[in-house]
Formats: structure tokens, C-alpha cells, sequence
């Protein structure tokens, strides 16, 4: 397959494209000129400015859109969440543009999007029939998804990815709890009664590959693993696994004072219970549908 992946060098997006060049597909990554690595086996494309060398992405075989700035790795100012916006909306709405002009399209395109869509619903189980919740993310997700329609009406199979929290030590949330959690100072964040939707990245590889090949999967997908546990879950699964305790709660005042109170609430606080209906019906299986084997598997501590 020729596969193009804009935000090919992100956490998610560098293991798809290893993965796929392993088994001899061909991954071309859009390319912003400010990266400083256009030019070779790239496309060039600017969000900002609303520029794409669409004519390249001719005769593809796919396109995954991962692109978009860091949601959790600073305080949410007006501008900042302006910043989170645009740079999902423009890449996406840019990139559906584009290929909906094509002559021959690519037959598929995957485009992040989160389980926050959902917004905050307590213990509710929801699956991708669940109406939108409310909050910035949520309607972050919504208008994201809202911007590759062009695509689906140009006759392209989209697949809005709504990812959960990726399982991954070497990045993302994981990644940030493990040294607290080492060092014995882990535990549950607020009430720990918050539901958690997480995947492990083999599993997020795999489910981004599925949909590359399943013309069944279309629309909203939950890329979420099938056992979404509640914060307390979490943090008594990860110091078992470390064998750690995990009696003190975290410190959420030192959290609000570094990030601010909306990005702890709706990031860390606020819960939604996915679970991924479609990869189930489509009888997708599962590396690690539980939580503790996929922590072991991750941390090496089988």
C-alpha cells in the first residue's frame, strides 16, 4: 500500500508508520515547510496558510490525519485553545478538501478524533451511537470531525478514530505517571470514581491498520480497548504492576496551579466509559482488552 500520514513523527503516528514500512508498505508523511524535512518521499502541505500538494496524494491507497498541537502539555488560554482548535479543524477540513477534488481519490481516509467527544457521563456506557457531550473537548471533537465531511461527500470512506488514552511507556499519559508511581507517591486523582477509556498502542496500531483494509468500518469508531476502568482501577492496576503502593491520592491543587482547573477537570477529572462497538462487531480482536496485561506488556513486567 502508499499510505500518507500527516503527523507522521507523533506518538501514535511514528508506531503506525514503523509498523507499516516493516511489513513493506510505503508511508509518505505530510511535511510542514517549517519542519525543515520537505522535499524527498514527502508532501508538502501548510495548515496555516491553507497550502497542499494535493495533486501528490493522486492514486493513494489511504491517508491518516493525525495532525494537531499537544492537548494536554500546557495551560488552556484563549489563545491556546484557539491554537488546539484550528490546528485540528484547518489540517482536517485542508486535507478532506483536497482529496474530495481529486480525479482518483484515495478510497480512505482516518482522522483523529477523541473519546472526549462523549464529554463527561459518569458510569453511562457509550458506544458510537452516544449522542455529544459538552465542555471544550467535546465540542473540540465535534467540529474536527465536522471538518473531513467534504471527504464523505466527495464519495471517500472516512473513518473519525474517537482514541482513547494510548497505554505507551515511552509517551503520553503513561509515560507522565511513571515516575510518581515508581517512586511509591501514586494514587487515585479526585473522587478515582471517573471512568477511563485507554488502549495499548499495539492495539491502536492494529485498529489503525483495520480500518485502513474494513470497508465496514465508517463513521465514528471508539479505537478504545473493551474494559474501561475508573481512576482508582488505574492506579491500583499500575502499582500492582510496579508493586508500589498507591494510598495517596494525587495532589490535584498542584496540578490546577500548573495547568489550570478546566484542563485538570476535563482532562483528568471528568469521565466517560467508551466502549468500541464497532471494532466488536467487526470481530477485531484484541491484544490486550485488559488493563493489567496491557500495562505488563508495555512495562516489560509479564
Amino acid at each position: 500500500m502508499n499510505v500518507a500520514i500527516a503527523g507522521a513523527s507523533g506518538f501514535i503516528g511514528t508506531a503506525l508508520r514503523d509498523a507499516l514500512v516493516a511489513d513493506g508498505h510505503r508511508v509518505v508523511p505530510l511535511v510542514r515547510p517549517s519542519s525543515g524535512s520537505a522535499g524527498g518521499d514527502a508532501i508538502p502541505w501548510d495548515p496555516a496558510s491553507g497550502t497542499i500538494a494535493g495533486a501528490e496524494l493522486e492514486g493513494f491507497d489511504a491517508v491518516v490525519n493525525l495532525a494537531g498541537a499537544g492537548i494536554g502539555d500546557r495551560r488552556w488560554t484563549t489563545e491556546r485553545k484557539r491554537e488546539l482548535v484550528e490546528s485540528r479543524t484547518r489540517s482536517a477540513a485542508l486535507l478532506a478538501s483536497a482529496l474530495a477534488d481529486l480525479i482518483k481519490p484515495p478510497p480512505v481516509l482516518l482522522n483523529a478524533s477523541g473519546t472526549h467527544f462523549y464529554g463527561n457521563r459518569g458510569d453511562e456506557v457509550l458506544t458510537e451511537d452516544s449522542a455529544s457531550g459538552t465542555g471544550f473537548l467535546a465540542d473540540l471533537c465535534r467540529e474536527w470531525e465536522e471538518a473531513v465531511q467534504p471527504a464523505a461527500d466527495g464519495g471517500i470512506r472516512v473513518v473519525c478514530m474517537r482514541t482513547g488514552v494510548v497505554l505507551d511507556a515511552r509517551g503520553g499519559a503513561l509515560a507522565q505517571m511513571l515516575s510518581p508511581f515508581r517512586l511509591g507517591l501514586g494514587g487515585r486523582q479526585g473522587s478515582g470514581r471517573q471512568y477511563l477509556s485507554w488502549i495499548s498502542m499495539p492495539d491502536v496500531v492494529a485498529a489503525l491498520r483495520r480500518g485502513l483494509d474494513d470497508d465496514t468500518l465508517n463513521g465514528p469508531v471508539n479505537f478504545t480497548a473493551p474494559n474501561p476502568v475508573t481512576n482508582a482501577e488505574l492506579a491500583a492496576t499500575l502499582g500492582k504492576v510496579l508493586r508500589r503502593p498507591t494510598a495517596i491520592p494525587t495532589p490535584m491543587f498542584t496540578l490546577k496551579a500548573r495547568y489550570g482547573a478546566e484542563l485538570v477537570q476535563e482532562l483528568l477529572l471528568d469521565g466517560h466509559r467508551v466502549v468500541p462497538q464497532k471494532l466488536l462487531d467487526a470481530g477485531f480482536e484484541f491484544a490486550h482488552p485488559d488493563l493489567e496485561g496491557a500495562l505488563r506488556a508495555t512495562l516489560g513486567k509479564g
